[in-house]
């Protein structure tokens, strides 16, 4: 798998300050960064595990292992919240079986806050994988999962 690694570093190696590149190529490639491309990234560009480590965990964007089938994101910016996104955030929490950040146990959907989907005069939104929806009520999220397979 280092091959897949060297491809894309040797991309951006020259580029100043090339780490979140990196990151985002191997993630696009992969669906997330796996552990064993850390070491190697932090090799390559003369940085330290830890350096590498911290940016994963600092930034929530990065997954450190596969996402679900269908990732599910739910608006968190001020106006989904204003509109009922923290009523939306519970019930996808509790209907999904799973927290922000986690996967399914069966693989078929991850959940992610995110921090605008700029469809703010419509809110609460919600993007299934790259699809956005907006005024999404609990019902209307039961439904987008049904049509996933998330009969739950």
């Amino acid at each position: 798998m280092t091959e897949d690694f060297s491809d894309i570093l040797d991309e951006y190696q020259h580029v100043p300050g090339p780490l979140l590149l990196v990151l985002h190529a191997v993630q696009r490639k992969h669906g997330f960064v796996p552990a064993e491309a850390v070491p190697y990234i932090a090799e390559r560009l003369n940085l330290s595990r830890a350096e590498v480590h911290g940016v994963l965990s600092f930034y929530h964007h990065f997954r450190r292992s596969p996402p679900g089938r269908h990732v599910v994101q739910v608006c968190r910016a001020e106006s989904c919240q204003a509109m009922g996104a923290e009523h939306l955030a519970q019930h996808a929490q509790q209907r999904l079986g799973i927290e922000f950040h986690e996967t399914t146990p069966d693989g078929a959907f991850s959940l992610e806050p995110v921090y605008c989907l700029g469809n703010c005069a419509c809110s609460p939104a919600v993007m299934i994988d790259d699809e956005l929806f907006g005024r999404v009520s609990a019902e209307q999220f039961d439904a987008l999962l049904a049509e996933r397979g998330g009969d739950r």
